[in-house]
């Protein structure tokens, strides 16, 4: 079985690179796509624009996504990705630095399947992925895809 792709929906370059660094000491070896805006995200997901042609846009298995993105916010990727019948089955781990009590209800409320503060510190940060990856890529069953 091929690994699953994770989408990677973070305006950050340093975080995203944190992300994939973190994604490779812990031994991760899942394909990764990034985008930079919500916006993209959607296009992405839904194949649309810059993503409409065959294989520009391959279903991911699970998406990390942060929420203060310019544009369309994560909050609002969010919402139409668990709205969307196509989509509404992938996992959203929420990765962002938001620790408001607000976000994480309104989050869980629309849909999101696990809500991660980033740690301040790198190896905080690395641990954090560590046990995302061993929980979501070892011991989850995900669904599979509708294709």
């Amino acid at each position: 079985m091929n690994p699953k792709l994770i989408l990677i929906v973070e305006d950050s370059d340093d975080d995203f690179l944190a992300t994939q660094r973190a994604f490779k000491k812990a031994g991760l070896a899942n394909g990764i796509r990034r985008c930079t805006t919500g916006d993209q995200a959607m296009d992405y997901l839904l194949q649309r624009g810059e993503f409409a042609g065959p294989g520009m846009a391959p279903r991911p298995g699970v998406i990390l996504l942060d929420l203060n993105l310019p544009g369309l916010d994560g909050r609002d990727v969010l919402r139409m990705v668990k709205a969307e019948p196509d989509l509404c089955k992938i996992p959203v781990i929420v990765l962002t630095t938001s620790s408001a009590p607000q976000d994480i209800e309104r989050c869980y409320a629309e849909g999101a399947n696990t809500y991660i503060q980033k740690p301040v510190d790198l190896q905080g940060f690395f641990l954090a992925i560590s046990r995302l990856k061993d929980y979501w890529f070892e011991v989850a069953v995900l669904p599979k895809e509708n294709e």
